[in-house]
């Protein structure tokens, strides 16, 4: 059964919510949240740590940003210790960006003090509630970026509403 315009609304203003409250307390958090790393860092390293060395331009696809933003910010990191780069064997022309061990042992004091953070938000929730809410956000994900892929997608759900 398709969802109801109400139920659209209200998700579609709890998603606004959320993304403000994010964006308050990531402002806010941030020294706490990712320690030494930049804020932008978690979206380049973590790439790079789960699917090993890569050109800029896939790292920047992966992060959903522009390849220039990419490359200032891999510059940064490459400057703090964090990345480094090196020739591609396959094409001189590019670098292979790599973790660092500054880069890993940042990342891992990141996850410690995001768990951290995380465990205090949930402390009310039982398990099976955040479970399921991990579970929907990830559905709610793909299918959002689903329909940023197929604009055809997006036009048939709105002409049938």
């Amino acid at each position: 059964m398709p969802t109801t315009r109400d139920t659209r609304d209200r998700l579609t203003a709890g998603l606004s919510r959320l993304l403000r409250t994010g964006r308050h307390l990531g402002a806010r958090a941030a020294d706490v949240l990712y320690g030494d790393l930049p804020s932008y860092a978690w979206a380049l390293l973590v790439p790079l740590q789960r699917g090993g060395e890569q050109r800029c331009s896939e790292l920047a696809a992966t992060a959903g940003i522009d390849v220039s933003v990419a490359s200032r910010q891999v510059g940064a990191l490459e400057r703090a210790g964090y990345l480094e780069r090196r020739a591609d064997p396959r094409d001189g022309r590019a670098s292979l960006l790599r973790l660092t061990e500054a880069g890993a042992g940042a990342l891992a004091t990141t996850r410690a003090l995001r768990n951290d953070w995380a465990a205090s938000a949930l402390a009310g929730w039982d398990e099976d509630d955040a479970v399921r809410l991990s579970e929907l956000v990830e559905r709610l994900l793909d299918d959002l970026e689903a329909a940023v892929r197929d604009p055809g997608r997006l036009a048939s759900t709105r002409a049938a509403s």
